[in-house]
């Protein structure tokens, strides 16, 4: 009988970004968002944790292999923000406030359909090393 095992790939990531919403004003923006507003951007050395969770195939011993999540989430995510603004440079950030909340979510979106073994458990960023933001699908 199998059992059912977490795998996890970590990456890292460098991206600017703006926490504004475009219809208020500079200092409306400063009250709601403090100093993530800045009209200059500012950024943040992100790590991403993505967890897949499934039974271990018996004929590889793999619930995925981790190469291939590895590459998923380079192709998929990594190629798309890391050295990038996400308010300007990233497609699946466009119209959204680049919060950690919201980009964390927005990963999700982006891997869910391409795990092939297993299932997208939970997607984690760090986005200090005091703060993190994860999600899990609910």
């Amino acid at each position: 009988m199998n059992k059912k095992v977490y795998i996890t790939r970590r990456e890292t990531f460098a991206a600017a970004h703006r926490l504004f919403k475009p219809e208020l004003s500079d200092e409306e923006n400063l009250k709601i968002f403090g100093k993530c507003s800045n009209p200059n951007w500012h950024g943040h050395n992100y790590t991403l944790e993505v967890t897949v969770a499934g039974e271990t195939n018996p004929e590889t011993g793999f619930v995925l292999d981790i190469k291939h999540l590895k590459e998923i989430i380079k192709e998929y995510v990594i190629s798309k923000v890391d050295h990038k603004n996400l308010n300007i440079d990233t497609d699946f950030m466009k119209e959204i406030i680049p919060t950690s909340e919201n980009i964390t979510t927005a990963i999700w979106t982006e891997l869910a359909d391409k795990i092939p073994d297993g299932k997208l458990y939970s997607v984690k960023l760090y986005e200090t090393e005091n703060n993190y933001f994860e999600y899990k699908g609910e």
